[in-house]
């Protein structure tokens, strides 16, 4: 080796040395600076930690009790303290494992999540934050979270803690009751009545149909009173009836009055009215259903005035007949007294024919007179003339039975004693005499029996009353209660009886039918309301 080789590694030896002591130079800088951090790092920590160890030993008294879960994590999100709800909420225990609360937030709120602990860190609180988290057993439920920052003694933030509140189920009961309310809403908008809520009078909401009813909007109703758009015969007894329901007399009350529409018409309608209550049991809201009734109201006018015509006429009627009747009477009254006459002057002049036709003039006025008398009782047979007073029915049968021709071989019986009924006495007369004069006249046996007989039930008294006559031949058991109908071509009869029995038993609420066929006898019944 030459003196230029030596040279050359004295000098690279002296540059390896001088390199090695700025190495041990830069190491020892280095390792003393990672020291400090570490020493720096491990202060900080206690410090965190004796700092969050007192601020949960004092928050704990506070928060252990709470139904409500309570945690503490640092910055980086990791579960520092937990109190025993919210173990039991999230399925951890702070103190037995590891827990990060980033890992549990649901995915679809993890930029959500991130945003919220930005503001957490400037302003140093958030309140009402919602997220959702997926807990240990994999359910999922919302949360509502209320926290703050925990600071050092030099203000700096070095953890959070917040209450945890389980919301799901409130979140679920307030989804059912929005569905329920839009199911009540859907319900109300398409209901066929007006419907409006009220407070104090005031309109604070209608649906469409009373809108639609009364022409007006809803935000025009909202600024009127229902006595604004009641027509004012109506308002004193409305007034008087929520007096009633303001004082606790009422919940509720109907009646039918006029609402004045936006075009000035009137709609007619029945409103009912009830009342919602507070738990202090004050009057929070009225609600009126409101049916238009303007069509029925229409109708019971026509009905009105056709019952108010009727009853005109009715009594025309009757004065009509007694003029008919006064008239009518008069020139059979002359014919009477002149064919008496002429049989008493002529009759010896007269051949057989001639006396037997005058007899046969003097029979047919008094079929006439007797038709007269008939159509008389039927016209006046009606409620306007009715005085209903304790009618004994044995002593009406036997003032009929005194008055009437009962043929010799026929006897009227009562099969077990008659009711005493409230009834007219006129009416109940005319309706028994003209059932047993058909009878007692229409028996052709050796011995004619009539029965008068009744039973009882809860509304009505029934009555029979039973011969051993001609019988009636089936095609005439409805025809002879109409007026001017009878049996065969009796020329004795005037046809108006039965039906005179007909309207008297209608007028009392009853019903009359017979059992009968020809040769077997016949049998009327009919009821009497009570």
């Amino acid at each position: 080796m030459d003196n230029k080789e030596v040279v050359l590694l004295k000098k690279a030896l002296e540059r390896q040395k001088k390199a090695r002591v700025q190495a041990e130079q830069i190491l020892e800088s280095k390792s003393k600076e990672l020291y400090d951090v570490a020493f720096h790092l491990k202060e900080s920590n206690a410090r965190l930690e004796n700092l969050i160890c007192t601020k949960t030993t004092e928050l704990d008294g506070a928060f252990v009790n709470i139904i409500d879960s309570y945690v503490v994590m640092d910055l980086q999100f990791n579960v520092i303290s937990m109190n025993s709800a919210a173990k039991e909420f999230f399925g951890y225990d702070a103190g037995e494992e590891f827990v990060n609360l980033s890992k549990l937030v649901h995915p679809d709120y993890l930029e959500y999540n991130l945003n919220y602990m930005k503001n957490l860190l400037q302003y140093g609180t958030f309140n009402k934050y919602r997220s959702k988290l997926i807990l240990n057993d994999k359910s999922v439920k919302l949360v509502e979270i209320n926290g703050s920052l925990i600071y050092d003694k030099d203000k700096n933030p070095v953890a959070a803690h917040g209450i945890v509140r389980d919301i799901t189920r409130d979140e679920e009961v307030k989804h059912l009751l929005s569905a329920q309310k839009k199911q009540l809403d859907i319900i109300v908008e398409n209901s066929p009545l007006g419907i409006i809520l009220t407070n104090g009078g005031r309109i604070i909401r209608s649906n469409k149909t009373f809108e639609k009813l009364t022409g007006y909007t809803e935000l025009e109703l909202k600024k009127l009173n229902v006595s604004d758009i009641s027509v004012a015969d109506d308002v004193e007894e409305s007034d008087a009836l929520i007096k009633k329901m303001q004082s606790g007399e009422i919940d509720n009350f109907t009646l039918s009055k006029k609402y004045t529409c936006k075009d000035g018409s009137h709609l007619w309608a029945k409103t009912s009215v009830n009342v919602y209550k507070n738990e202090d049991d004050d009057i929070d809201y009225q609600v009126a259903m409101i049916e238009d009734i303007s069509a029925q109201h229409e109708l019971e006018v026509e009905r009105t005035q056709l019952l108010e015509e009727l009853e005109k006429s009715n009594k025309g009627l009757q004065e009509y007949a007694h003029i008919v009747s006064h008239d009518l009477k008069s020139p059979l009254r002359s014919i009477s007294a002149l064919a008496t006459w002429l049989y008493d002057d002529y009759k010896d002049k007269l051949d057989e024919n001639g006396v037997s036709q005058l007899r046969m003039m003097q029979e047919k006025v008094e079929s006439m007179d007797k038709l007269i008398v008939g159509i008389l009782k039927y016209s006046t047979v009606s409620s306007d003339n009715v005085h209903n007073t304790d009618v004994d029915v044995n002593e009406v049968i036997k003032e009929i039975t005194d008055i009437i021709f009962i043929p010799d071989h026929v006897e009227v019986k009562i099969v077990k004693k008659l009711p005493t009924l409230f009834a007219d006495k006129t009416k109940i007369h005319q309706l028994f005499q003209n059932f047993l004069s058909n009878a007692v006249v229409h028996i052709e046996n050796e011995v004619g029996i009539v029965n008068i007989d009744y039973a009882e039930t809860d509304t009505h008294w029934q009555f029979s009353i039973e011969d051993n006559g001609v019988g009636i031949p089936k095609e005439y058991h409805e025809k002879i209660f109409k007026i001017f109908q009878s049996v065969g071509n009796n020329e004795r009869s005037t046809g108006i009886g039965l039906s005179i029995v007909k309207k008297v038993i209608d007028l009392y609420e009853g019903k009359v039918w017979l059992e009968s066929a020809p040769g077997e006898g016949t049998t009327f019944y009919f009821t009497i309301k009570k």
